[in-house]
Order: structure tokens, then C-alpha cells, then sequence
């Protein structure tokens, strides 16, 4: 099924640390790196750690239902709960809550309001009711909950995911940037690391969080939960949008496709979903329960990819994604990123080639969007598989270059290869001399290809 879900059209697997042994997900990573062989395509591995979660104790009989306009006490007591007072085992929220604060309920189902917060015991009023059952999820979406990102358990997920090799890491529950930093600190450079806005706190700082992360995630069932649902739309253009003009590949995420569960075929609001979240220039759209659980994860897949192409053969596509300006630093590089961009426009050059050893070439040409094909042509292997969240990005390993006559051959030859481009199509190739010094991008040409560059290499 991996193999299907690829050849489909997938770029990138996502393994969710929230469910599992660590030996549950060895024959899964085993799967997808096999795949390289077969392919001839690196494989992008996305570990997504679980955050902590914060839910409510049990209850007599395991569930109780509460009454709208009734009070009900969240306390520290290890009593059986009923429709009056539950166990509630998180000191810190009892500390932050303040009076006039949302709680919310089982993915916000219920909502209860704050009406008196002491050490022990907080005192709310139920402005939404229902039945709610034993150890179910809580949100305190109006306060920032003094709690690390990492706990004790993403601590041992991560370690076992750099066992792993892991390309990306997804860092769940970020308020703060500090968040961020520990988690960098950890990798160590590693892998690459993805943070998920699912919490209205880091709205707020925002620009401080993606300043240290390498990539972000637009995280819609949490973030759905803690915001007004129409709020999210906006969150998800903000985010979108603050990461491209950063630099920072975005990727959305969370109910794209969820008919698709149980349904060979998505309804019309979602296809149209996924379409806005690519128009606005999203490098990747992620499914969930689509593929992960449902009935038709092949068929899901097919679909996204099927919406993206529909989308990108639009006329006014080009128009579209442009739309959210992206000005380059005043650096060599970004300056030959937008000219190669530019003259890929120009010329009608059917493909971008870029020589890279960290990836940065790569991050900074996907970040302009270009209406043409970028080939990542790198010696390491973890940066090929990391390219596989940039936009338009093909990635492939390769030996080093020791020259500028075999850079230029090396191109075309790829680019034919790989099916990019055709006999008398333009390409145009970044790279950076001395070869093999990262941080060196100085050289951009365009060559033409004449067809023979294939001779002997078959």
C-alpha cells in the first residue's frame, strides 16, 4: 500500500508518534526507504510527536452528562467524577486560568466558562452541554499553559525518530518560541524541524516561532477547536502567507479529504479546500485519516494529486500564487533565486536545475514559486530526502561535481533523465563555485539541450 500510495502520488509519509510502539513503526520506515531502490526517488519521512495532551479524569459509570447553565467543578480530588465535578490532573492549568476563561470539552463539544480559579478547584458555569466520558481531551484556548512541548515521551519518540533517521520532525503544542529552541536544541541539525500551529498563543508570535523552525505546519484540527471556526480560514492565510515570505515551507493539514474515509469520492467543499490551500501556495497538503485509517487511502491520494494538477493548469494559477509577495534578503543568493525564477519566465525554460549540499539553494528558488520544475541535485542523501516538502521540488542524489564543464553536463543530462525537459527545451542551472562549499551560490546560466546528452548514459 505504501508502494501504491507514492506511485499515487505522495511525496512524503507522515509517522504519528500519538499511536504505537516504537517497533510498530520499524517495518513502516523499513517500507518507505525501500522505495529509493525502486524508484530511484528519495523517500521524506515526517516523525510527528504527540505534545502533551491534557483531558480530564474518569467518571462513575465512565461518563455524565452535563447540563447547559448548570456549574460544574473541575478539582485535584481522585474521586470517581459525576455531572457536578470531575478530576482535572494538571496543576499548571490551575495555576493559569484565569476567571472569564474558555474551557473546552472533547474537541469542543462542550464549553464550559470560568467563574472562580483557586490552587485546587476552578469553578466554571456550562455554556454548552452534553455527555462527556471518561479521560476525555481538554482545550484552554484563551490562556498560554506553562507547559513544556516536549514531554517525557516525545523526549523518547524523538531520540528513537534521529535513531531513525528521520528527515523531519513535527513539534506539537507550540506556544512559545522557546518551545521551538528546545526542540532545535535536541535535534541537534540532525533532521529538519516542522512546527505545528495549533494553539491561538502562537498566533501571536508567530514570526518569532517560524524565525526558528525550518518549516510549519497549519495544524486545522486543534487550531479549529481552540479558534471560532470562522477564524481559521484567516489563521490559515496568515500562516501561510507569514511563511512564504519567510522562506519557510508550509504545509496544511486536517480534514482535506475526509468523506474520503468511508466514501470513494470527496464532497465539493473539500475539493475546493484543498484547491484554496494551493492557490495560496501551500508546498504540500497533507492527508490524515484518509490514508492513515480509511477505506480509500489509494484513491485519496490519487484525488489530492489530481486537484493539484487541475489547479496548477490553471491560466490565472501563476497570477494566483504571486499574489502573496516574497522580496528576497539582500543576499547573492536570493537575488540569483528571484533572477532564476524570473528567467525561467523569460525564456520559457522548462526546468530549474539546482546543485545544493545543504538544501538552502533549493528552500530559496521554492520559495519563489517558479512555474517550472526545480531538480535538487545533491551528494547527500538526507538533503534529498528533505526536499521532499519544497514546492515543486525532484530531488535526486548524485555524485559531487569537480567542475564547471561537468556541472553544465551533469544538468542537462538530469533534466533528460528525469523526463523535465526535452531535446531543444532551455533549462537554467544555479549552483555555486567552489563545488561542495556550502553557501557558495554565485553561478546562474541557461543552456539549451540538444538531445545527445543521454549518449552513453543509458
Amino acid at each position: 500500500m505504501i508502494r501504491k500510495l507514492m506511485v499515487a502520488g505522495a511525496d512524503a509519509f507522515r509517522i504519528n508518534m500519538s499511536h504505537g510502539a516504537h517497533a510498530d513503526k520499524e517495518p513502516l520506515i523499513a517500507a518507505i526507504r525501500a522505495l529509493e531502490k525502486e524508484t530511484r526517488r528519495p523517500s521524506t519521512i515526517l516523525f510527528d510527536l504527540q505534545g502533551p495532551k491534557l483531558r480530564v479524569g474518569k467518571f462513575a459509570g465512565g461518563r455524565a452528562v452535563l447540563e447547559t447553565g448548570a456549574a460544574f467543578t473541575l478539582d485535584r480530588d481522585d474521586i470517581p467524577g459525576d455531572a457536578t465535578r470531575v478530576r482535572l490532573p494538571h496543576p499548571e492549568i490551575f495555576a493559569a486560568l484565569e476567571v472569564g476563561a474558555r474551557l473546552l470539552l472533547d474537541d469542543g463539544k462542550l464549553v464550559l466558562r470560568a467563574l472562580a480559579v483557586s490552587n485546587d478547584r476552578i469553578e466554571t458555569r456550562v455554556e454548552v452541554g452534553g455527555p462527556l466520558s471518561d479521560n476525555k481531551g481538554l482545550n484552554v484556548p484563551d490562556v498560554v499553559v506553562p507547559m513544556a512541548a516536549l514531554t517525557e515521551k516525545d523526549r523518547r519518540d524523538l531520540s528513537f525518530a534521529l535513531e531513525q533517521q528521520a528527515d523531519w520532525i513535527a513539534l506539537s503544542f507550540v506556544q512559545r518560541p522557546e518551545d521551538v529552541a528546545e526542540a532545535r536544541r535536541l535535534i541537534g541539525g540532525k533532521a529538519s524541524l516542522l512546527v505545528k500551529i495549533e494553539k491561538p498563543a502562537a498566533l501571536d508570535r508567530l514570526e518569532e516561532i517560524l524565525e526558528l523552525a525550518d518549516a510549519v505546519m497549519v495544524a486545522r484540527g486543534d487550531l479549529g477547536v481552540e479558534l471560532p471556526p470562522q477564524q481559521v480560514p484567516l489563521a490559515q492565510k496568515r500562516i501561510v502567507s507569514t511563511a512564504r515570505r519567510m522562506g519557510r515551507p508550509v504545509v496544511v493539514a486536517t480534514q482535506m479529504l475526509e468523506s474520503m474515509i468511508v466514501a470513494p469520492t470527496p464532497t465539493r467543499a473539500e475539493v475546493s479546500d484543498v484547491a484554496t490551500a494551493i492557490y495560496d501556495g501551500a508546498d504540500a497538503v497533507m492527508l490524515s485519516a484518509e490514508s492513515a485509517a480509511g477505506a480509500w487511502p489509494e484513491e485519496s491520494v490519487a484525488m489530492m494529486d489530481r486537484i493539484a494538477l487541475a489547479v496548477e493548469s490553471d491560466p490565472s494559477f501563476n497570477a494566483r500564487v504571486h499574489f502573496t509577495e516574497t522580496l528576497p534578503d539582500a543576499t547573492t543568493a536570493d537575488a540569483l533565486s528571484q533572477a532564476a525564477r524570473d528567467i525561467a519566465d523569460t525564456v520559457s525554460a522548462r526546468a530549474i536545475v539546482c546543485f545544493t549540499m545543504s538544501g538552502s539553494s533549493a528552500r530559496r528558488i521554492a520559495r519563489d514559486r517558479p512555474a517550472v520544475p526545480l531538480l535538487v541535485l545533491t551528494p547527500k542523501l538526507a538533503t534529498a530526502r528533505r526536499s521532499g516538502l519544497l514546492w515543486g521540488a525532484h530531488a535526486v542524489q548524485t555524485r559531487e561535481v569537480g567542475n564547471f564543464e561537468e556541472m553544465v553536463a551533469k544538468a542537462k543530462r538530469m533534466v533528460l533523465r528525469h523526463k523535465l525537459a526535452a531535446a531543444g527545451d532551455r533549462i537554467v542551472i544555479m549552483a555555486g563555485v567552489p563545488f561542495g562549499t556550502p553557501g557558495s551560490t554565485n553561478v546562474l546560466m541557461v543552456q539549451r539541450l540538444t538531445g545527445s546528452e543521454l549518449d552513453g548514459y543509458q
